[in-house]
């Protein structure tokens, strides 16, 4: 374990940390707000931390996997401490443990709340905890990535433990080039989104505030009924981009090349869409008598269908009403998540085809044992290396899943309370059913219970390796 580098990177993250809280300092100067104090105080301590952590160069800057998946974990779990602190300081969430659900919810772009009254919030929480879905949505590294050049070829093992899905590819060669192109596009999608929502009438603090939410799929709202306050207008926006967020940045990267026919030709993303359109249709002929219109019923239906696959979480009715084939409907979708390499939560839409895939060839190796069969996506063979590590993903989210509902169930609630929080943490949705449904929030969960949907949603976030290697006694083994 190359422990100077994963100090001297843990250095640099706090210091980017303490250059993000400047933001929301800014917007409590803006709105006049003390709170914005609070976030100037913590932004100098992660600074002083960082210049302390980076001070002494490591004499090896090689990152291996192992360090890679490590250094990843680490980082993500100081940020959500630091991240923290300002909630506490400003008085807007008295309770560290509460406000470190809460950041790591922003940062993991899960969107469960503790709290009970959003709106008591001052507009620097706000920002932060809606900023904090932008940082984490597309990942911190990617960030650091593409602004420096910090560890030459081992930056890609960073982005293989930060980025969704699978399997990670380079758009282009380098891999601070491809960092450089995600980010743009990402800047591209929260901007178009952002004008938008104004020219339709939506002030700029909740425009920039949603279209964080939306574009890292994270969820946070501004109000206390999340959008469905809302203009119908402004919630159609909204739906079109939660789409396009939960859509594999390659194919975007693909449009912009104007390789339109691979874009359309990407397996993934074809089923997505078609997921998407399958769900919406159930749910609008499931729920066609609990809306006064048709057209009310069909923006309903493909919103919560689109918040809920992209893991975004963000509510325009209370879904928590419907009848059960909907609501099953909706917990699927929690499943299935959106596409690998997206911003997007979840098991991946690619997964599932792997998995779909993997049992049309067991079966078919039945009747015919001695065919030669390949698993196949985009025309593609699929790496043994990539199938390995689908199915022992599969292993790893369903053995959490059922240890962390039976941890929480010592709380007492009900099953599905218990069951669809959990989910919910794993596939960084935010909202679940019964007890924590969109209306409600986690604050009726124990200490223990929190910790334990905390590390639900960091292990759901990095998909689930990076947290789990942390627990293995070879990992902090010194080579040689």
């Amino acid at each position: 374990m190359n422990y100077s580098m994963v100090r001297y990177i843990l250095g640099f993250i706090l210091k980017f940390e303490s250059a993000f809280l400047l933001l929301p300092s800014v917007v409590g100067l803006i709105y006049q707000e003390k709170q914005g104090i609070a976030y100037v105080l913590t932004a100098i301590i992660c600074l002083v931390l960082g210049h302390i952590l980076t001070k002494k160069k490591p004499a090896s800057s090689t990152l291996y996997t192992r360090e890679g998946f490590v250094t990843v974990a680490l980082s993500w779990i100081v940020m959500s401490i630091f991240g923290a602190v300002p909630f506490v300081l400003s008085g807007d969430i008295p309770f560290y443990v509460d406000a470190l659900f809460e950041t790591i919810s922003g940062f993991t772009t899960t969107g469960a709340s503790i709290l009970n009254d959003v709106e008591a919030l001052s507009h620097a929480s706000l920002f932060w905890r809606s900023f904090t879905h932008w940082i984490g949505g597309m990942g911190v590294f990617v960030f650091i990535i593409s602004i420096l050049p910090l560890m030459g070829g081992s930056t890609m093992n960073l982005m293989k433990a930060e980025s969704p899905g699978p399997s990670v590819s380079k758009f282009v060669p380098h891999v601070k080039d491809t960092a450089m192109i995600l980010y743009g596009i990402y800047i591209l999608i929260t901007v178009c989104e952002v004008l938008l929502l104004c020219i339709f009438g939506m002030p700029l603090f909740d425009s920039l505030t949603t279209s964080f939410g939306t574009v890292g799929t994270g969820g946070f709202g501004i109000k206390n009924d999340s959008l469905a306050g809302y203009a119908p207008s402004l919630q159609i926006i909204v739906t079109v981009f939660l789409v396009l967020s939960g859509i594999n940045y390659t194919f975007f990267f693909c449009l912009l090349t104007r390789r339109v026919k691979e874009a359309f030709r990407m397996e993934e993303v074809r089923w997505y869409l078609l997921i998407i359109l399958a769900a919406t249709g159930i749910i609008i002929y499931d729920t066609r008598s609990l809306y006064p219109t048709l057209s009310e019923t069909i923006r309903h239906a493909f919103f919560q269908a689109g918040s809920i696959i992209t893991t975004t979480g963000y509510a325009t009715t209370d879904f928590d009403l419907w009848p059960s084939l909907s609501k099953t409907v909706l917990v699927v979708l929690m499943f299935v998540g959106a596409c690998a390499g997206s911003t997007g939560g979840g098991i991946k839409v690619s997964r599932m085809l792997i998995y779909f895939k993997t049992i049309r060839k067991e079966l078919s190796l039945i009747i015919h044992p001695r065919e030669i069969r390949k698993i196949r996506m985009d025309g593609r063979v699929v790496e043994h290396a990539t199938l390995r590590s689908t199915n022992v993903f599969l292993v790893i989210y369903f053995v959490t899943l059922l240890c962390s509902t039976l941890l929480i169930s010592v709380d007492e609630f009900d099953f599905t309370t218990n069951f669809t929080s959990v989910v919910s943490m794993l596939s960084n949705i935010g909202p679940g059913l019964n007890l924590v449904g969109p209306t409600r929030n986690f604050s009726i969960f124990s200490v223990f219970s929190k910790f334990v949907l905390m590390f639900d949603m960091l292990a759901g976030r990095l998909e689930l390796f990076p947290m789990m290697i942390l627990f293995m006694p070879s990992t902090w083994r010194r080579k040689g």
